[in-house]
């Protein structure tokens, strides 16, 4: 069995979760989610918790019942917390506005860059070169995290881009003659 599948998922107080054949639905505060799964795995509500079993004795059961107890519990993670990425701009004359569903980037090209965030994801900027990202769903905060980062990724030599906030650039020094 997964050692991540071993420990229950707790339930916060003010979430619901209902279970489906193959498939679990949370609801919470902060929204809704819900994930459908194949095969051999089981998921059970035992007490305020839910436990995740695999129920055959086989390699992919075993690997499933520890990836859907990570999925769930990010799920209930969403609904009560949320989740946030928070991005940073290294460069000069390198900005972010945020304006609706749309982030607006200036980073170094010879035309801004108008991204567009997804339904489910809110973008704030605290400052000019500060990108703040938040939703429910941790699957979609990263993966537009990742986009908007591969527009300008840091450059090895002096660091300039669109960088993690805890993301650690390590510079290379430049050719000597």
């Amino acid at each position: 069995m997964s050692r991540i599948a071993k420990y229950p998922v707790e339930i916060p107080a003010g979430v619901e979760v209902e279970l489906a054949p193959r498939k679990i639905s949370v609801k919470g505060p902060l929204g809704a989610l819900a994930q459908a799964w194949q095969g051999d795995v089981e998921v059970a509500k035992d007490g305020n918790g839910l436990q995740v079993k695999a129920l055959g004795d086989s390699i992919q059961a075993k690997a499933m019942s520890g990836t859907l107890r990570a999925l769930i519990a990010n799920m209930v993670q969403g609904v009560s917390k949320g989740f946030e990425k928070k991005l940073t701009l290294v460069g000069v004359g390198y900005r972010a506005q945020a304006s609706g569903e749309t982030l607006n980037l200036t980073l170094g090209f010879s035309h801004p860059i108008a991204f567009k965030v997804p339904r489910g994801v809110k973008v704030e900027t605290p400052s000019q070169t500060e990108v703040l990202l938040k939703g429910i769903d941790k699957q979609q905060v990263g993966q537009v995290a990742a986009e908007v980062r591969a527009l300008r990724p840091p450059e090895p030599y002096k660091g300039k881009g669109v960088r993690y906030a805890d993301e650690l650039v390590v510079l290379k020094e430049t050719k000597k003659k």
